[in-house]
């Protein structure tokens, strides 16, 4: 048998065929986050992608303004942030326009997902090739075909694999079951879904980005199907206010680029091209070329800004756009659970407990684009507090060997709008990644992985499985905190806010002696109580603690409680949400007990 770089001839001897642990389908955002988190728990990993660059939604689509969880520094998507603040000296260098406080130029982004990913020895990427076909052996998921522009085909064999593509390519070459446009109340039990579903999906775009040149140009060649009656109005940011500076502003990039991604009057458009084959694809979404080049030519021509040209030193295609669209919905997973509106609405009021199994988290509000298609039916989406996605969402329902993330996870048309969001993408990408590994070094099936394993090692990689706001990842406390938040036996708020909805845990605060049995039954701990409804103090937390651990652990409390809290032991004050959990993580550790991918305990 020959090895040549790693690949190796099959026996037909016309396919290159490589193997690995895990491949991951395409260098999208949560593609190219799977990626380096599965390497770095030491298993060999693959990510073959189509264009030249890392990073999907991020960078070759363009899509540089950075929307939501800013106050969220999770994970890889922190880790991210953290060198563009360095690459560009500051964290204020970033904040260049008024859409996001995390602006940069799309290939600064590359630049820094290729420098993460060469430092894991387990990764190795493999550029210009786009899935044709998903290999089975039954029910599972073996890998995939691979083919570049020249036709030359290439064979991957995995014991796990990812679809990371934006659409959901993969799943629908496996052979999952998937949903595509928006759902019925019927289907998904949302209140506010739609009576009838249909098979629309959000506007996409086709992102530009342009660069001031400090001199009038030669504007670029009008489109064959120029309409200038499409960008009349694209100034209007309300009604008392036409402000064309401003909307240009809206996502000014550093070193005096625009990231040109706007849906009123510009450069949004309705094309679902989904089920399309590949070719038929290249043909319909130049419609979504030719609707953003005649955006630049109106913004050259009619708005009078002909010092501002496409930028000559991002991408390298032909038309210098980006090198892929901007799709904001295409295939969603029929996976283990399906994580809904109301989900995010009301956590603690449904039918299962999926925030106990969260392992992304978002800020967002519902966002849709459907501006460009007049036949959609009306939505009116009620505020929402942050939230975490669900492990469940990732795995299909009846399918091994394949894991889901991007935005192709198990989610209802309604959240989508929601959980497509860059940061939730890319955190959903490292989960991914985690529950990759971890199926292949424990010789199993993903749906067996128990969650709480998959959480703890992103709580360990300074990731959150909750979406607290104010309980931050430097916090020495905050794994405990994560954990019994994750639990449900203390309670938090959420507080739709903006556009950046917040969850409070509220560490500093007290809870009834009351709440605090009912947390615990809640928990499945068998445990009699009278009513209370005074504050919950140390010595009765204590107290009940001692009636499920056994008495000796009151001496414990007692002698080690300086490290628990900064003032002097006293059992008769009140004890705030923040001893609180401290006190159950190292007395009752309910983290530990296992639960399923509804949140329900393992008995």
């Amino acid at each position: 048998m020959w090895f040549i770089l790693g690949i190796i001839l099959n026996s037909c001897g016309d396919i290159p065929t490589q193997e690995v642990d895990v491949l991951v389908i395409g260098g999208s955002t949560s593609g190219t986050s799977a990626g380096i988190q599965a390497a770095r728990m030491g298993v060999k990993t693959l990510i073959v992608e189509e264009t030249p660059w890392l990073g999907g939604m991020l960078t070759a689509a363009g899509v540089c303004g950075v929307d939501g969880n800013n106050y969220l520094p999770s994970g890889i998507w922190n880790e991210f942030r953290d060198l563009l603040r360095k690459h560009y000296g500051s964290a204020e260098a970033l904040h260049t326009g008024w859409v996001s406080a995390t602006l940069f130029e799309p290939h600064v982004g590359d630049s820094i997902f290729k420098a993460l990913s060469e430092k894991e020895k387990n990764l190795e990427i493999i550029y210009g090739y786009y899935p044709v076909s998903v290999q089975k052996n039954g029910d599972k998921v073996t890998g995939a075909t691979f083919r570049n522009e020249h036709g030359k085909e290439l064979l991957v064999k995995a014991r796990i694999t990812i679809d990371a593509t934006d659409l959901g390519d993969g799943l629908a070459m496996a052979g999952a079951g998937y949903r595509l446009g928006m759902d019925s109340r019927i289907e998904t039990s949302e209140r506010i879904a739609l009576s009838v579903s249909n098979d629309i999906v959000q506007d996409l775009t086709w992102v530009a980005i342009l660069k001031n040149y400090r001199r009038n140009n030669m504007p670029i060649e009008k489109p064959a199907d120029y309409d200038v009656k499409l960008y009349r109005g694209c100034c209007q940011m309300d009604v008392n206010t036409n402000d064309c500076n401003m909307m240009l502003n809206y996502a000014r990039l550093p070193n005096n680029k625009y990231m040109i991604n706007w849906p009123r009057k510009g450069n949004d458009i309705y094309l679902n091209v989904v089920e399309m084959t590949r070719e038929q694809r290249i043909a319909e979404l130049q419609k979504a070329k030719n609707r953003t080049l005649g955006f630049v030519y109106y913004i050259q021509t009619e708005l009078g800004y002909p010092h501002l040209g496409l930028a000559d030193d991002e991408f390298t295609t032909d038309d210098r756009l980006a090198y892929i669209p901007y799709h904001r919905e295409g295939r969603r997973l029929d996976g283990i659970v399906r994580f809904t509106f109301d989900d995010v609405k009301e956590p603690y009021q449904q039918r299962y407990m999926l925030y106990r199994t969260g392992i992304s988290v978002g800020d967002y509000p519902v966002d849709h684009h459907h501006a460009c298609n007049p036949s959609v039916p009306a939505l009116n989406f009620p505020p929402v507090p942050s939230f975490c996605v669900p492990l469940g969402a990732l795995i299909p329902d009846e399918m091994d060997g394949l894991i889901v993330s991007d935005k192709a996870i198990s989610v209802t048309n309604l959240i989508n709008g929601s959980t497509r969001l860059q940061p939730v993408v890319l955190l959903t990408g490292q989960a991914a990644g985690v529950l990759a590994a971890l199926s292949v070094i424990n010789n199993t099936s993903p749906r067996k992985i128990p969650v709480r394993e998959v959480q703890q090692i992103l709580l360990d990689a300074s990731a959150y499985i909750m979406p607290l706001y104010d309980v931050k990842p430097d916090d020495p406390h905050f794994q405990a905190i994560q954990k019994i938040t994750a639990t449900g036996i203390l309670k938090t708020q959420g507080e739709p806010w903006n556009w950046a909805n917040r969850t409070w845990f509220h560490p500093d605060s007290y809870i009834t002696t009351d709440e605090f049995y009912k947390g615990l039954k809640e928990y499945s701990y068998l445990i009699d109580n009278e009513p209370d409804d005074k504050l919950l103090t140390v010595g009765k937390c204590v107290e009940i603690l001692s009636s499920l651990k056994g008495r000796d652990i009151v001496e414990n409390v007692e002698n080690n409680w300086a490290s628990i809290s900064l003032r002097a032991y006293q059992p008769e004050t009140p004890a705030t949400k923040r001893e609180i959990a401290i006190l159950l993580d190292r007395v009752l550790d309910p983290f530990s007990r296992q639960i399923d991918h509804h949140g329900f305990l393992n008995h």
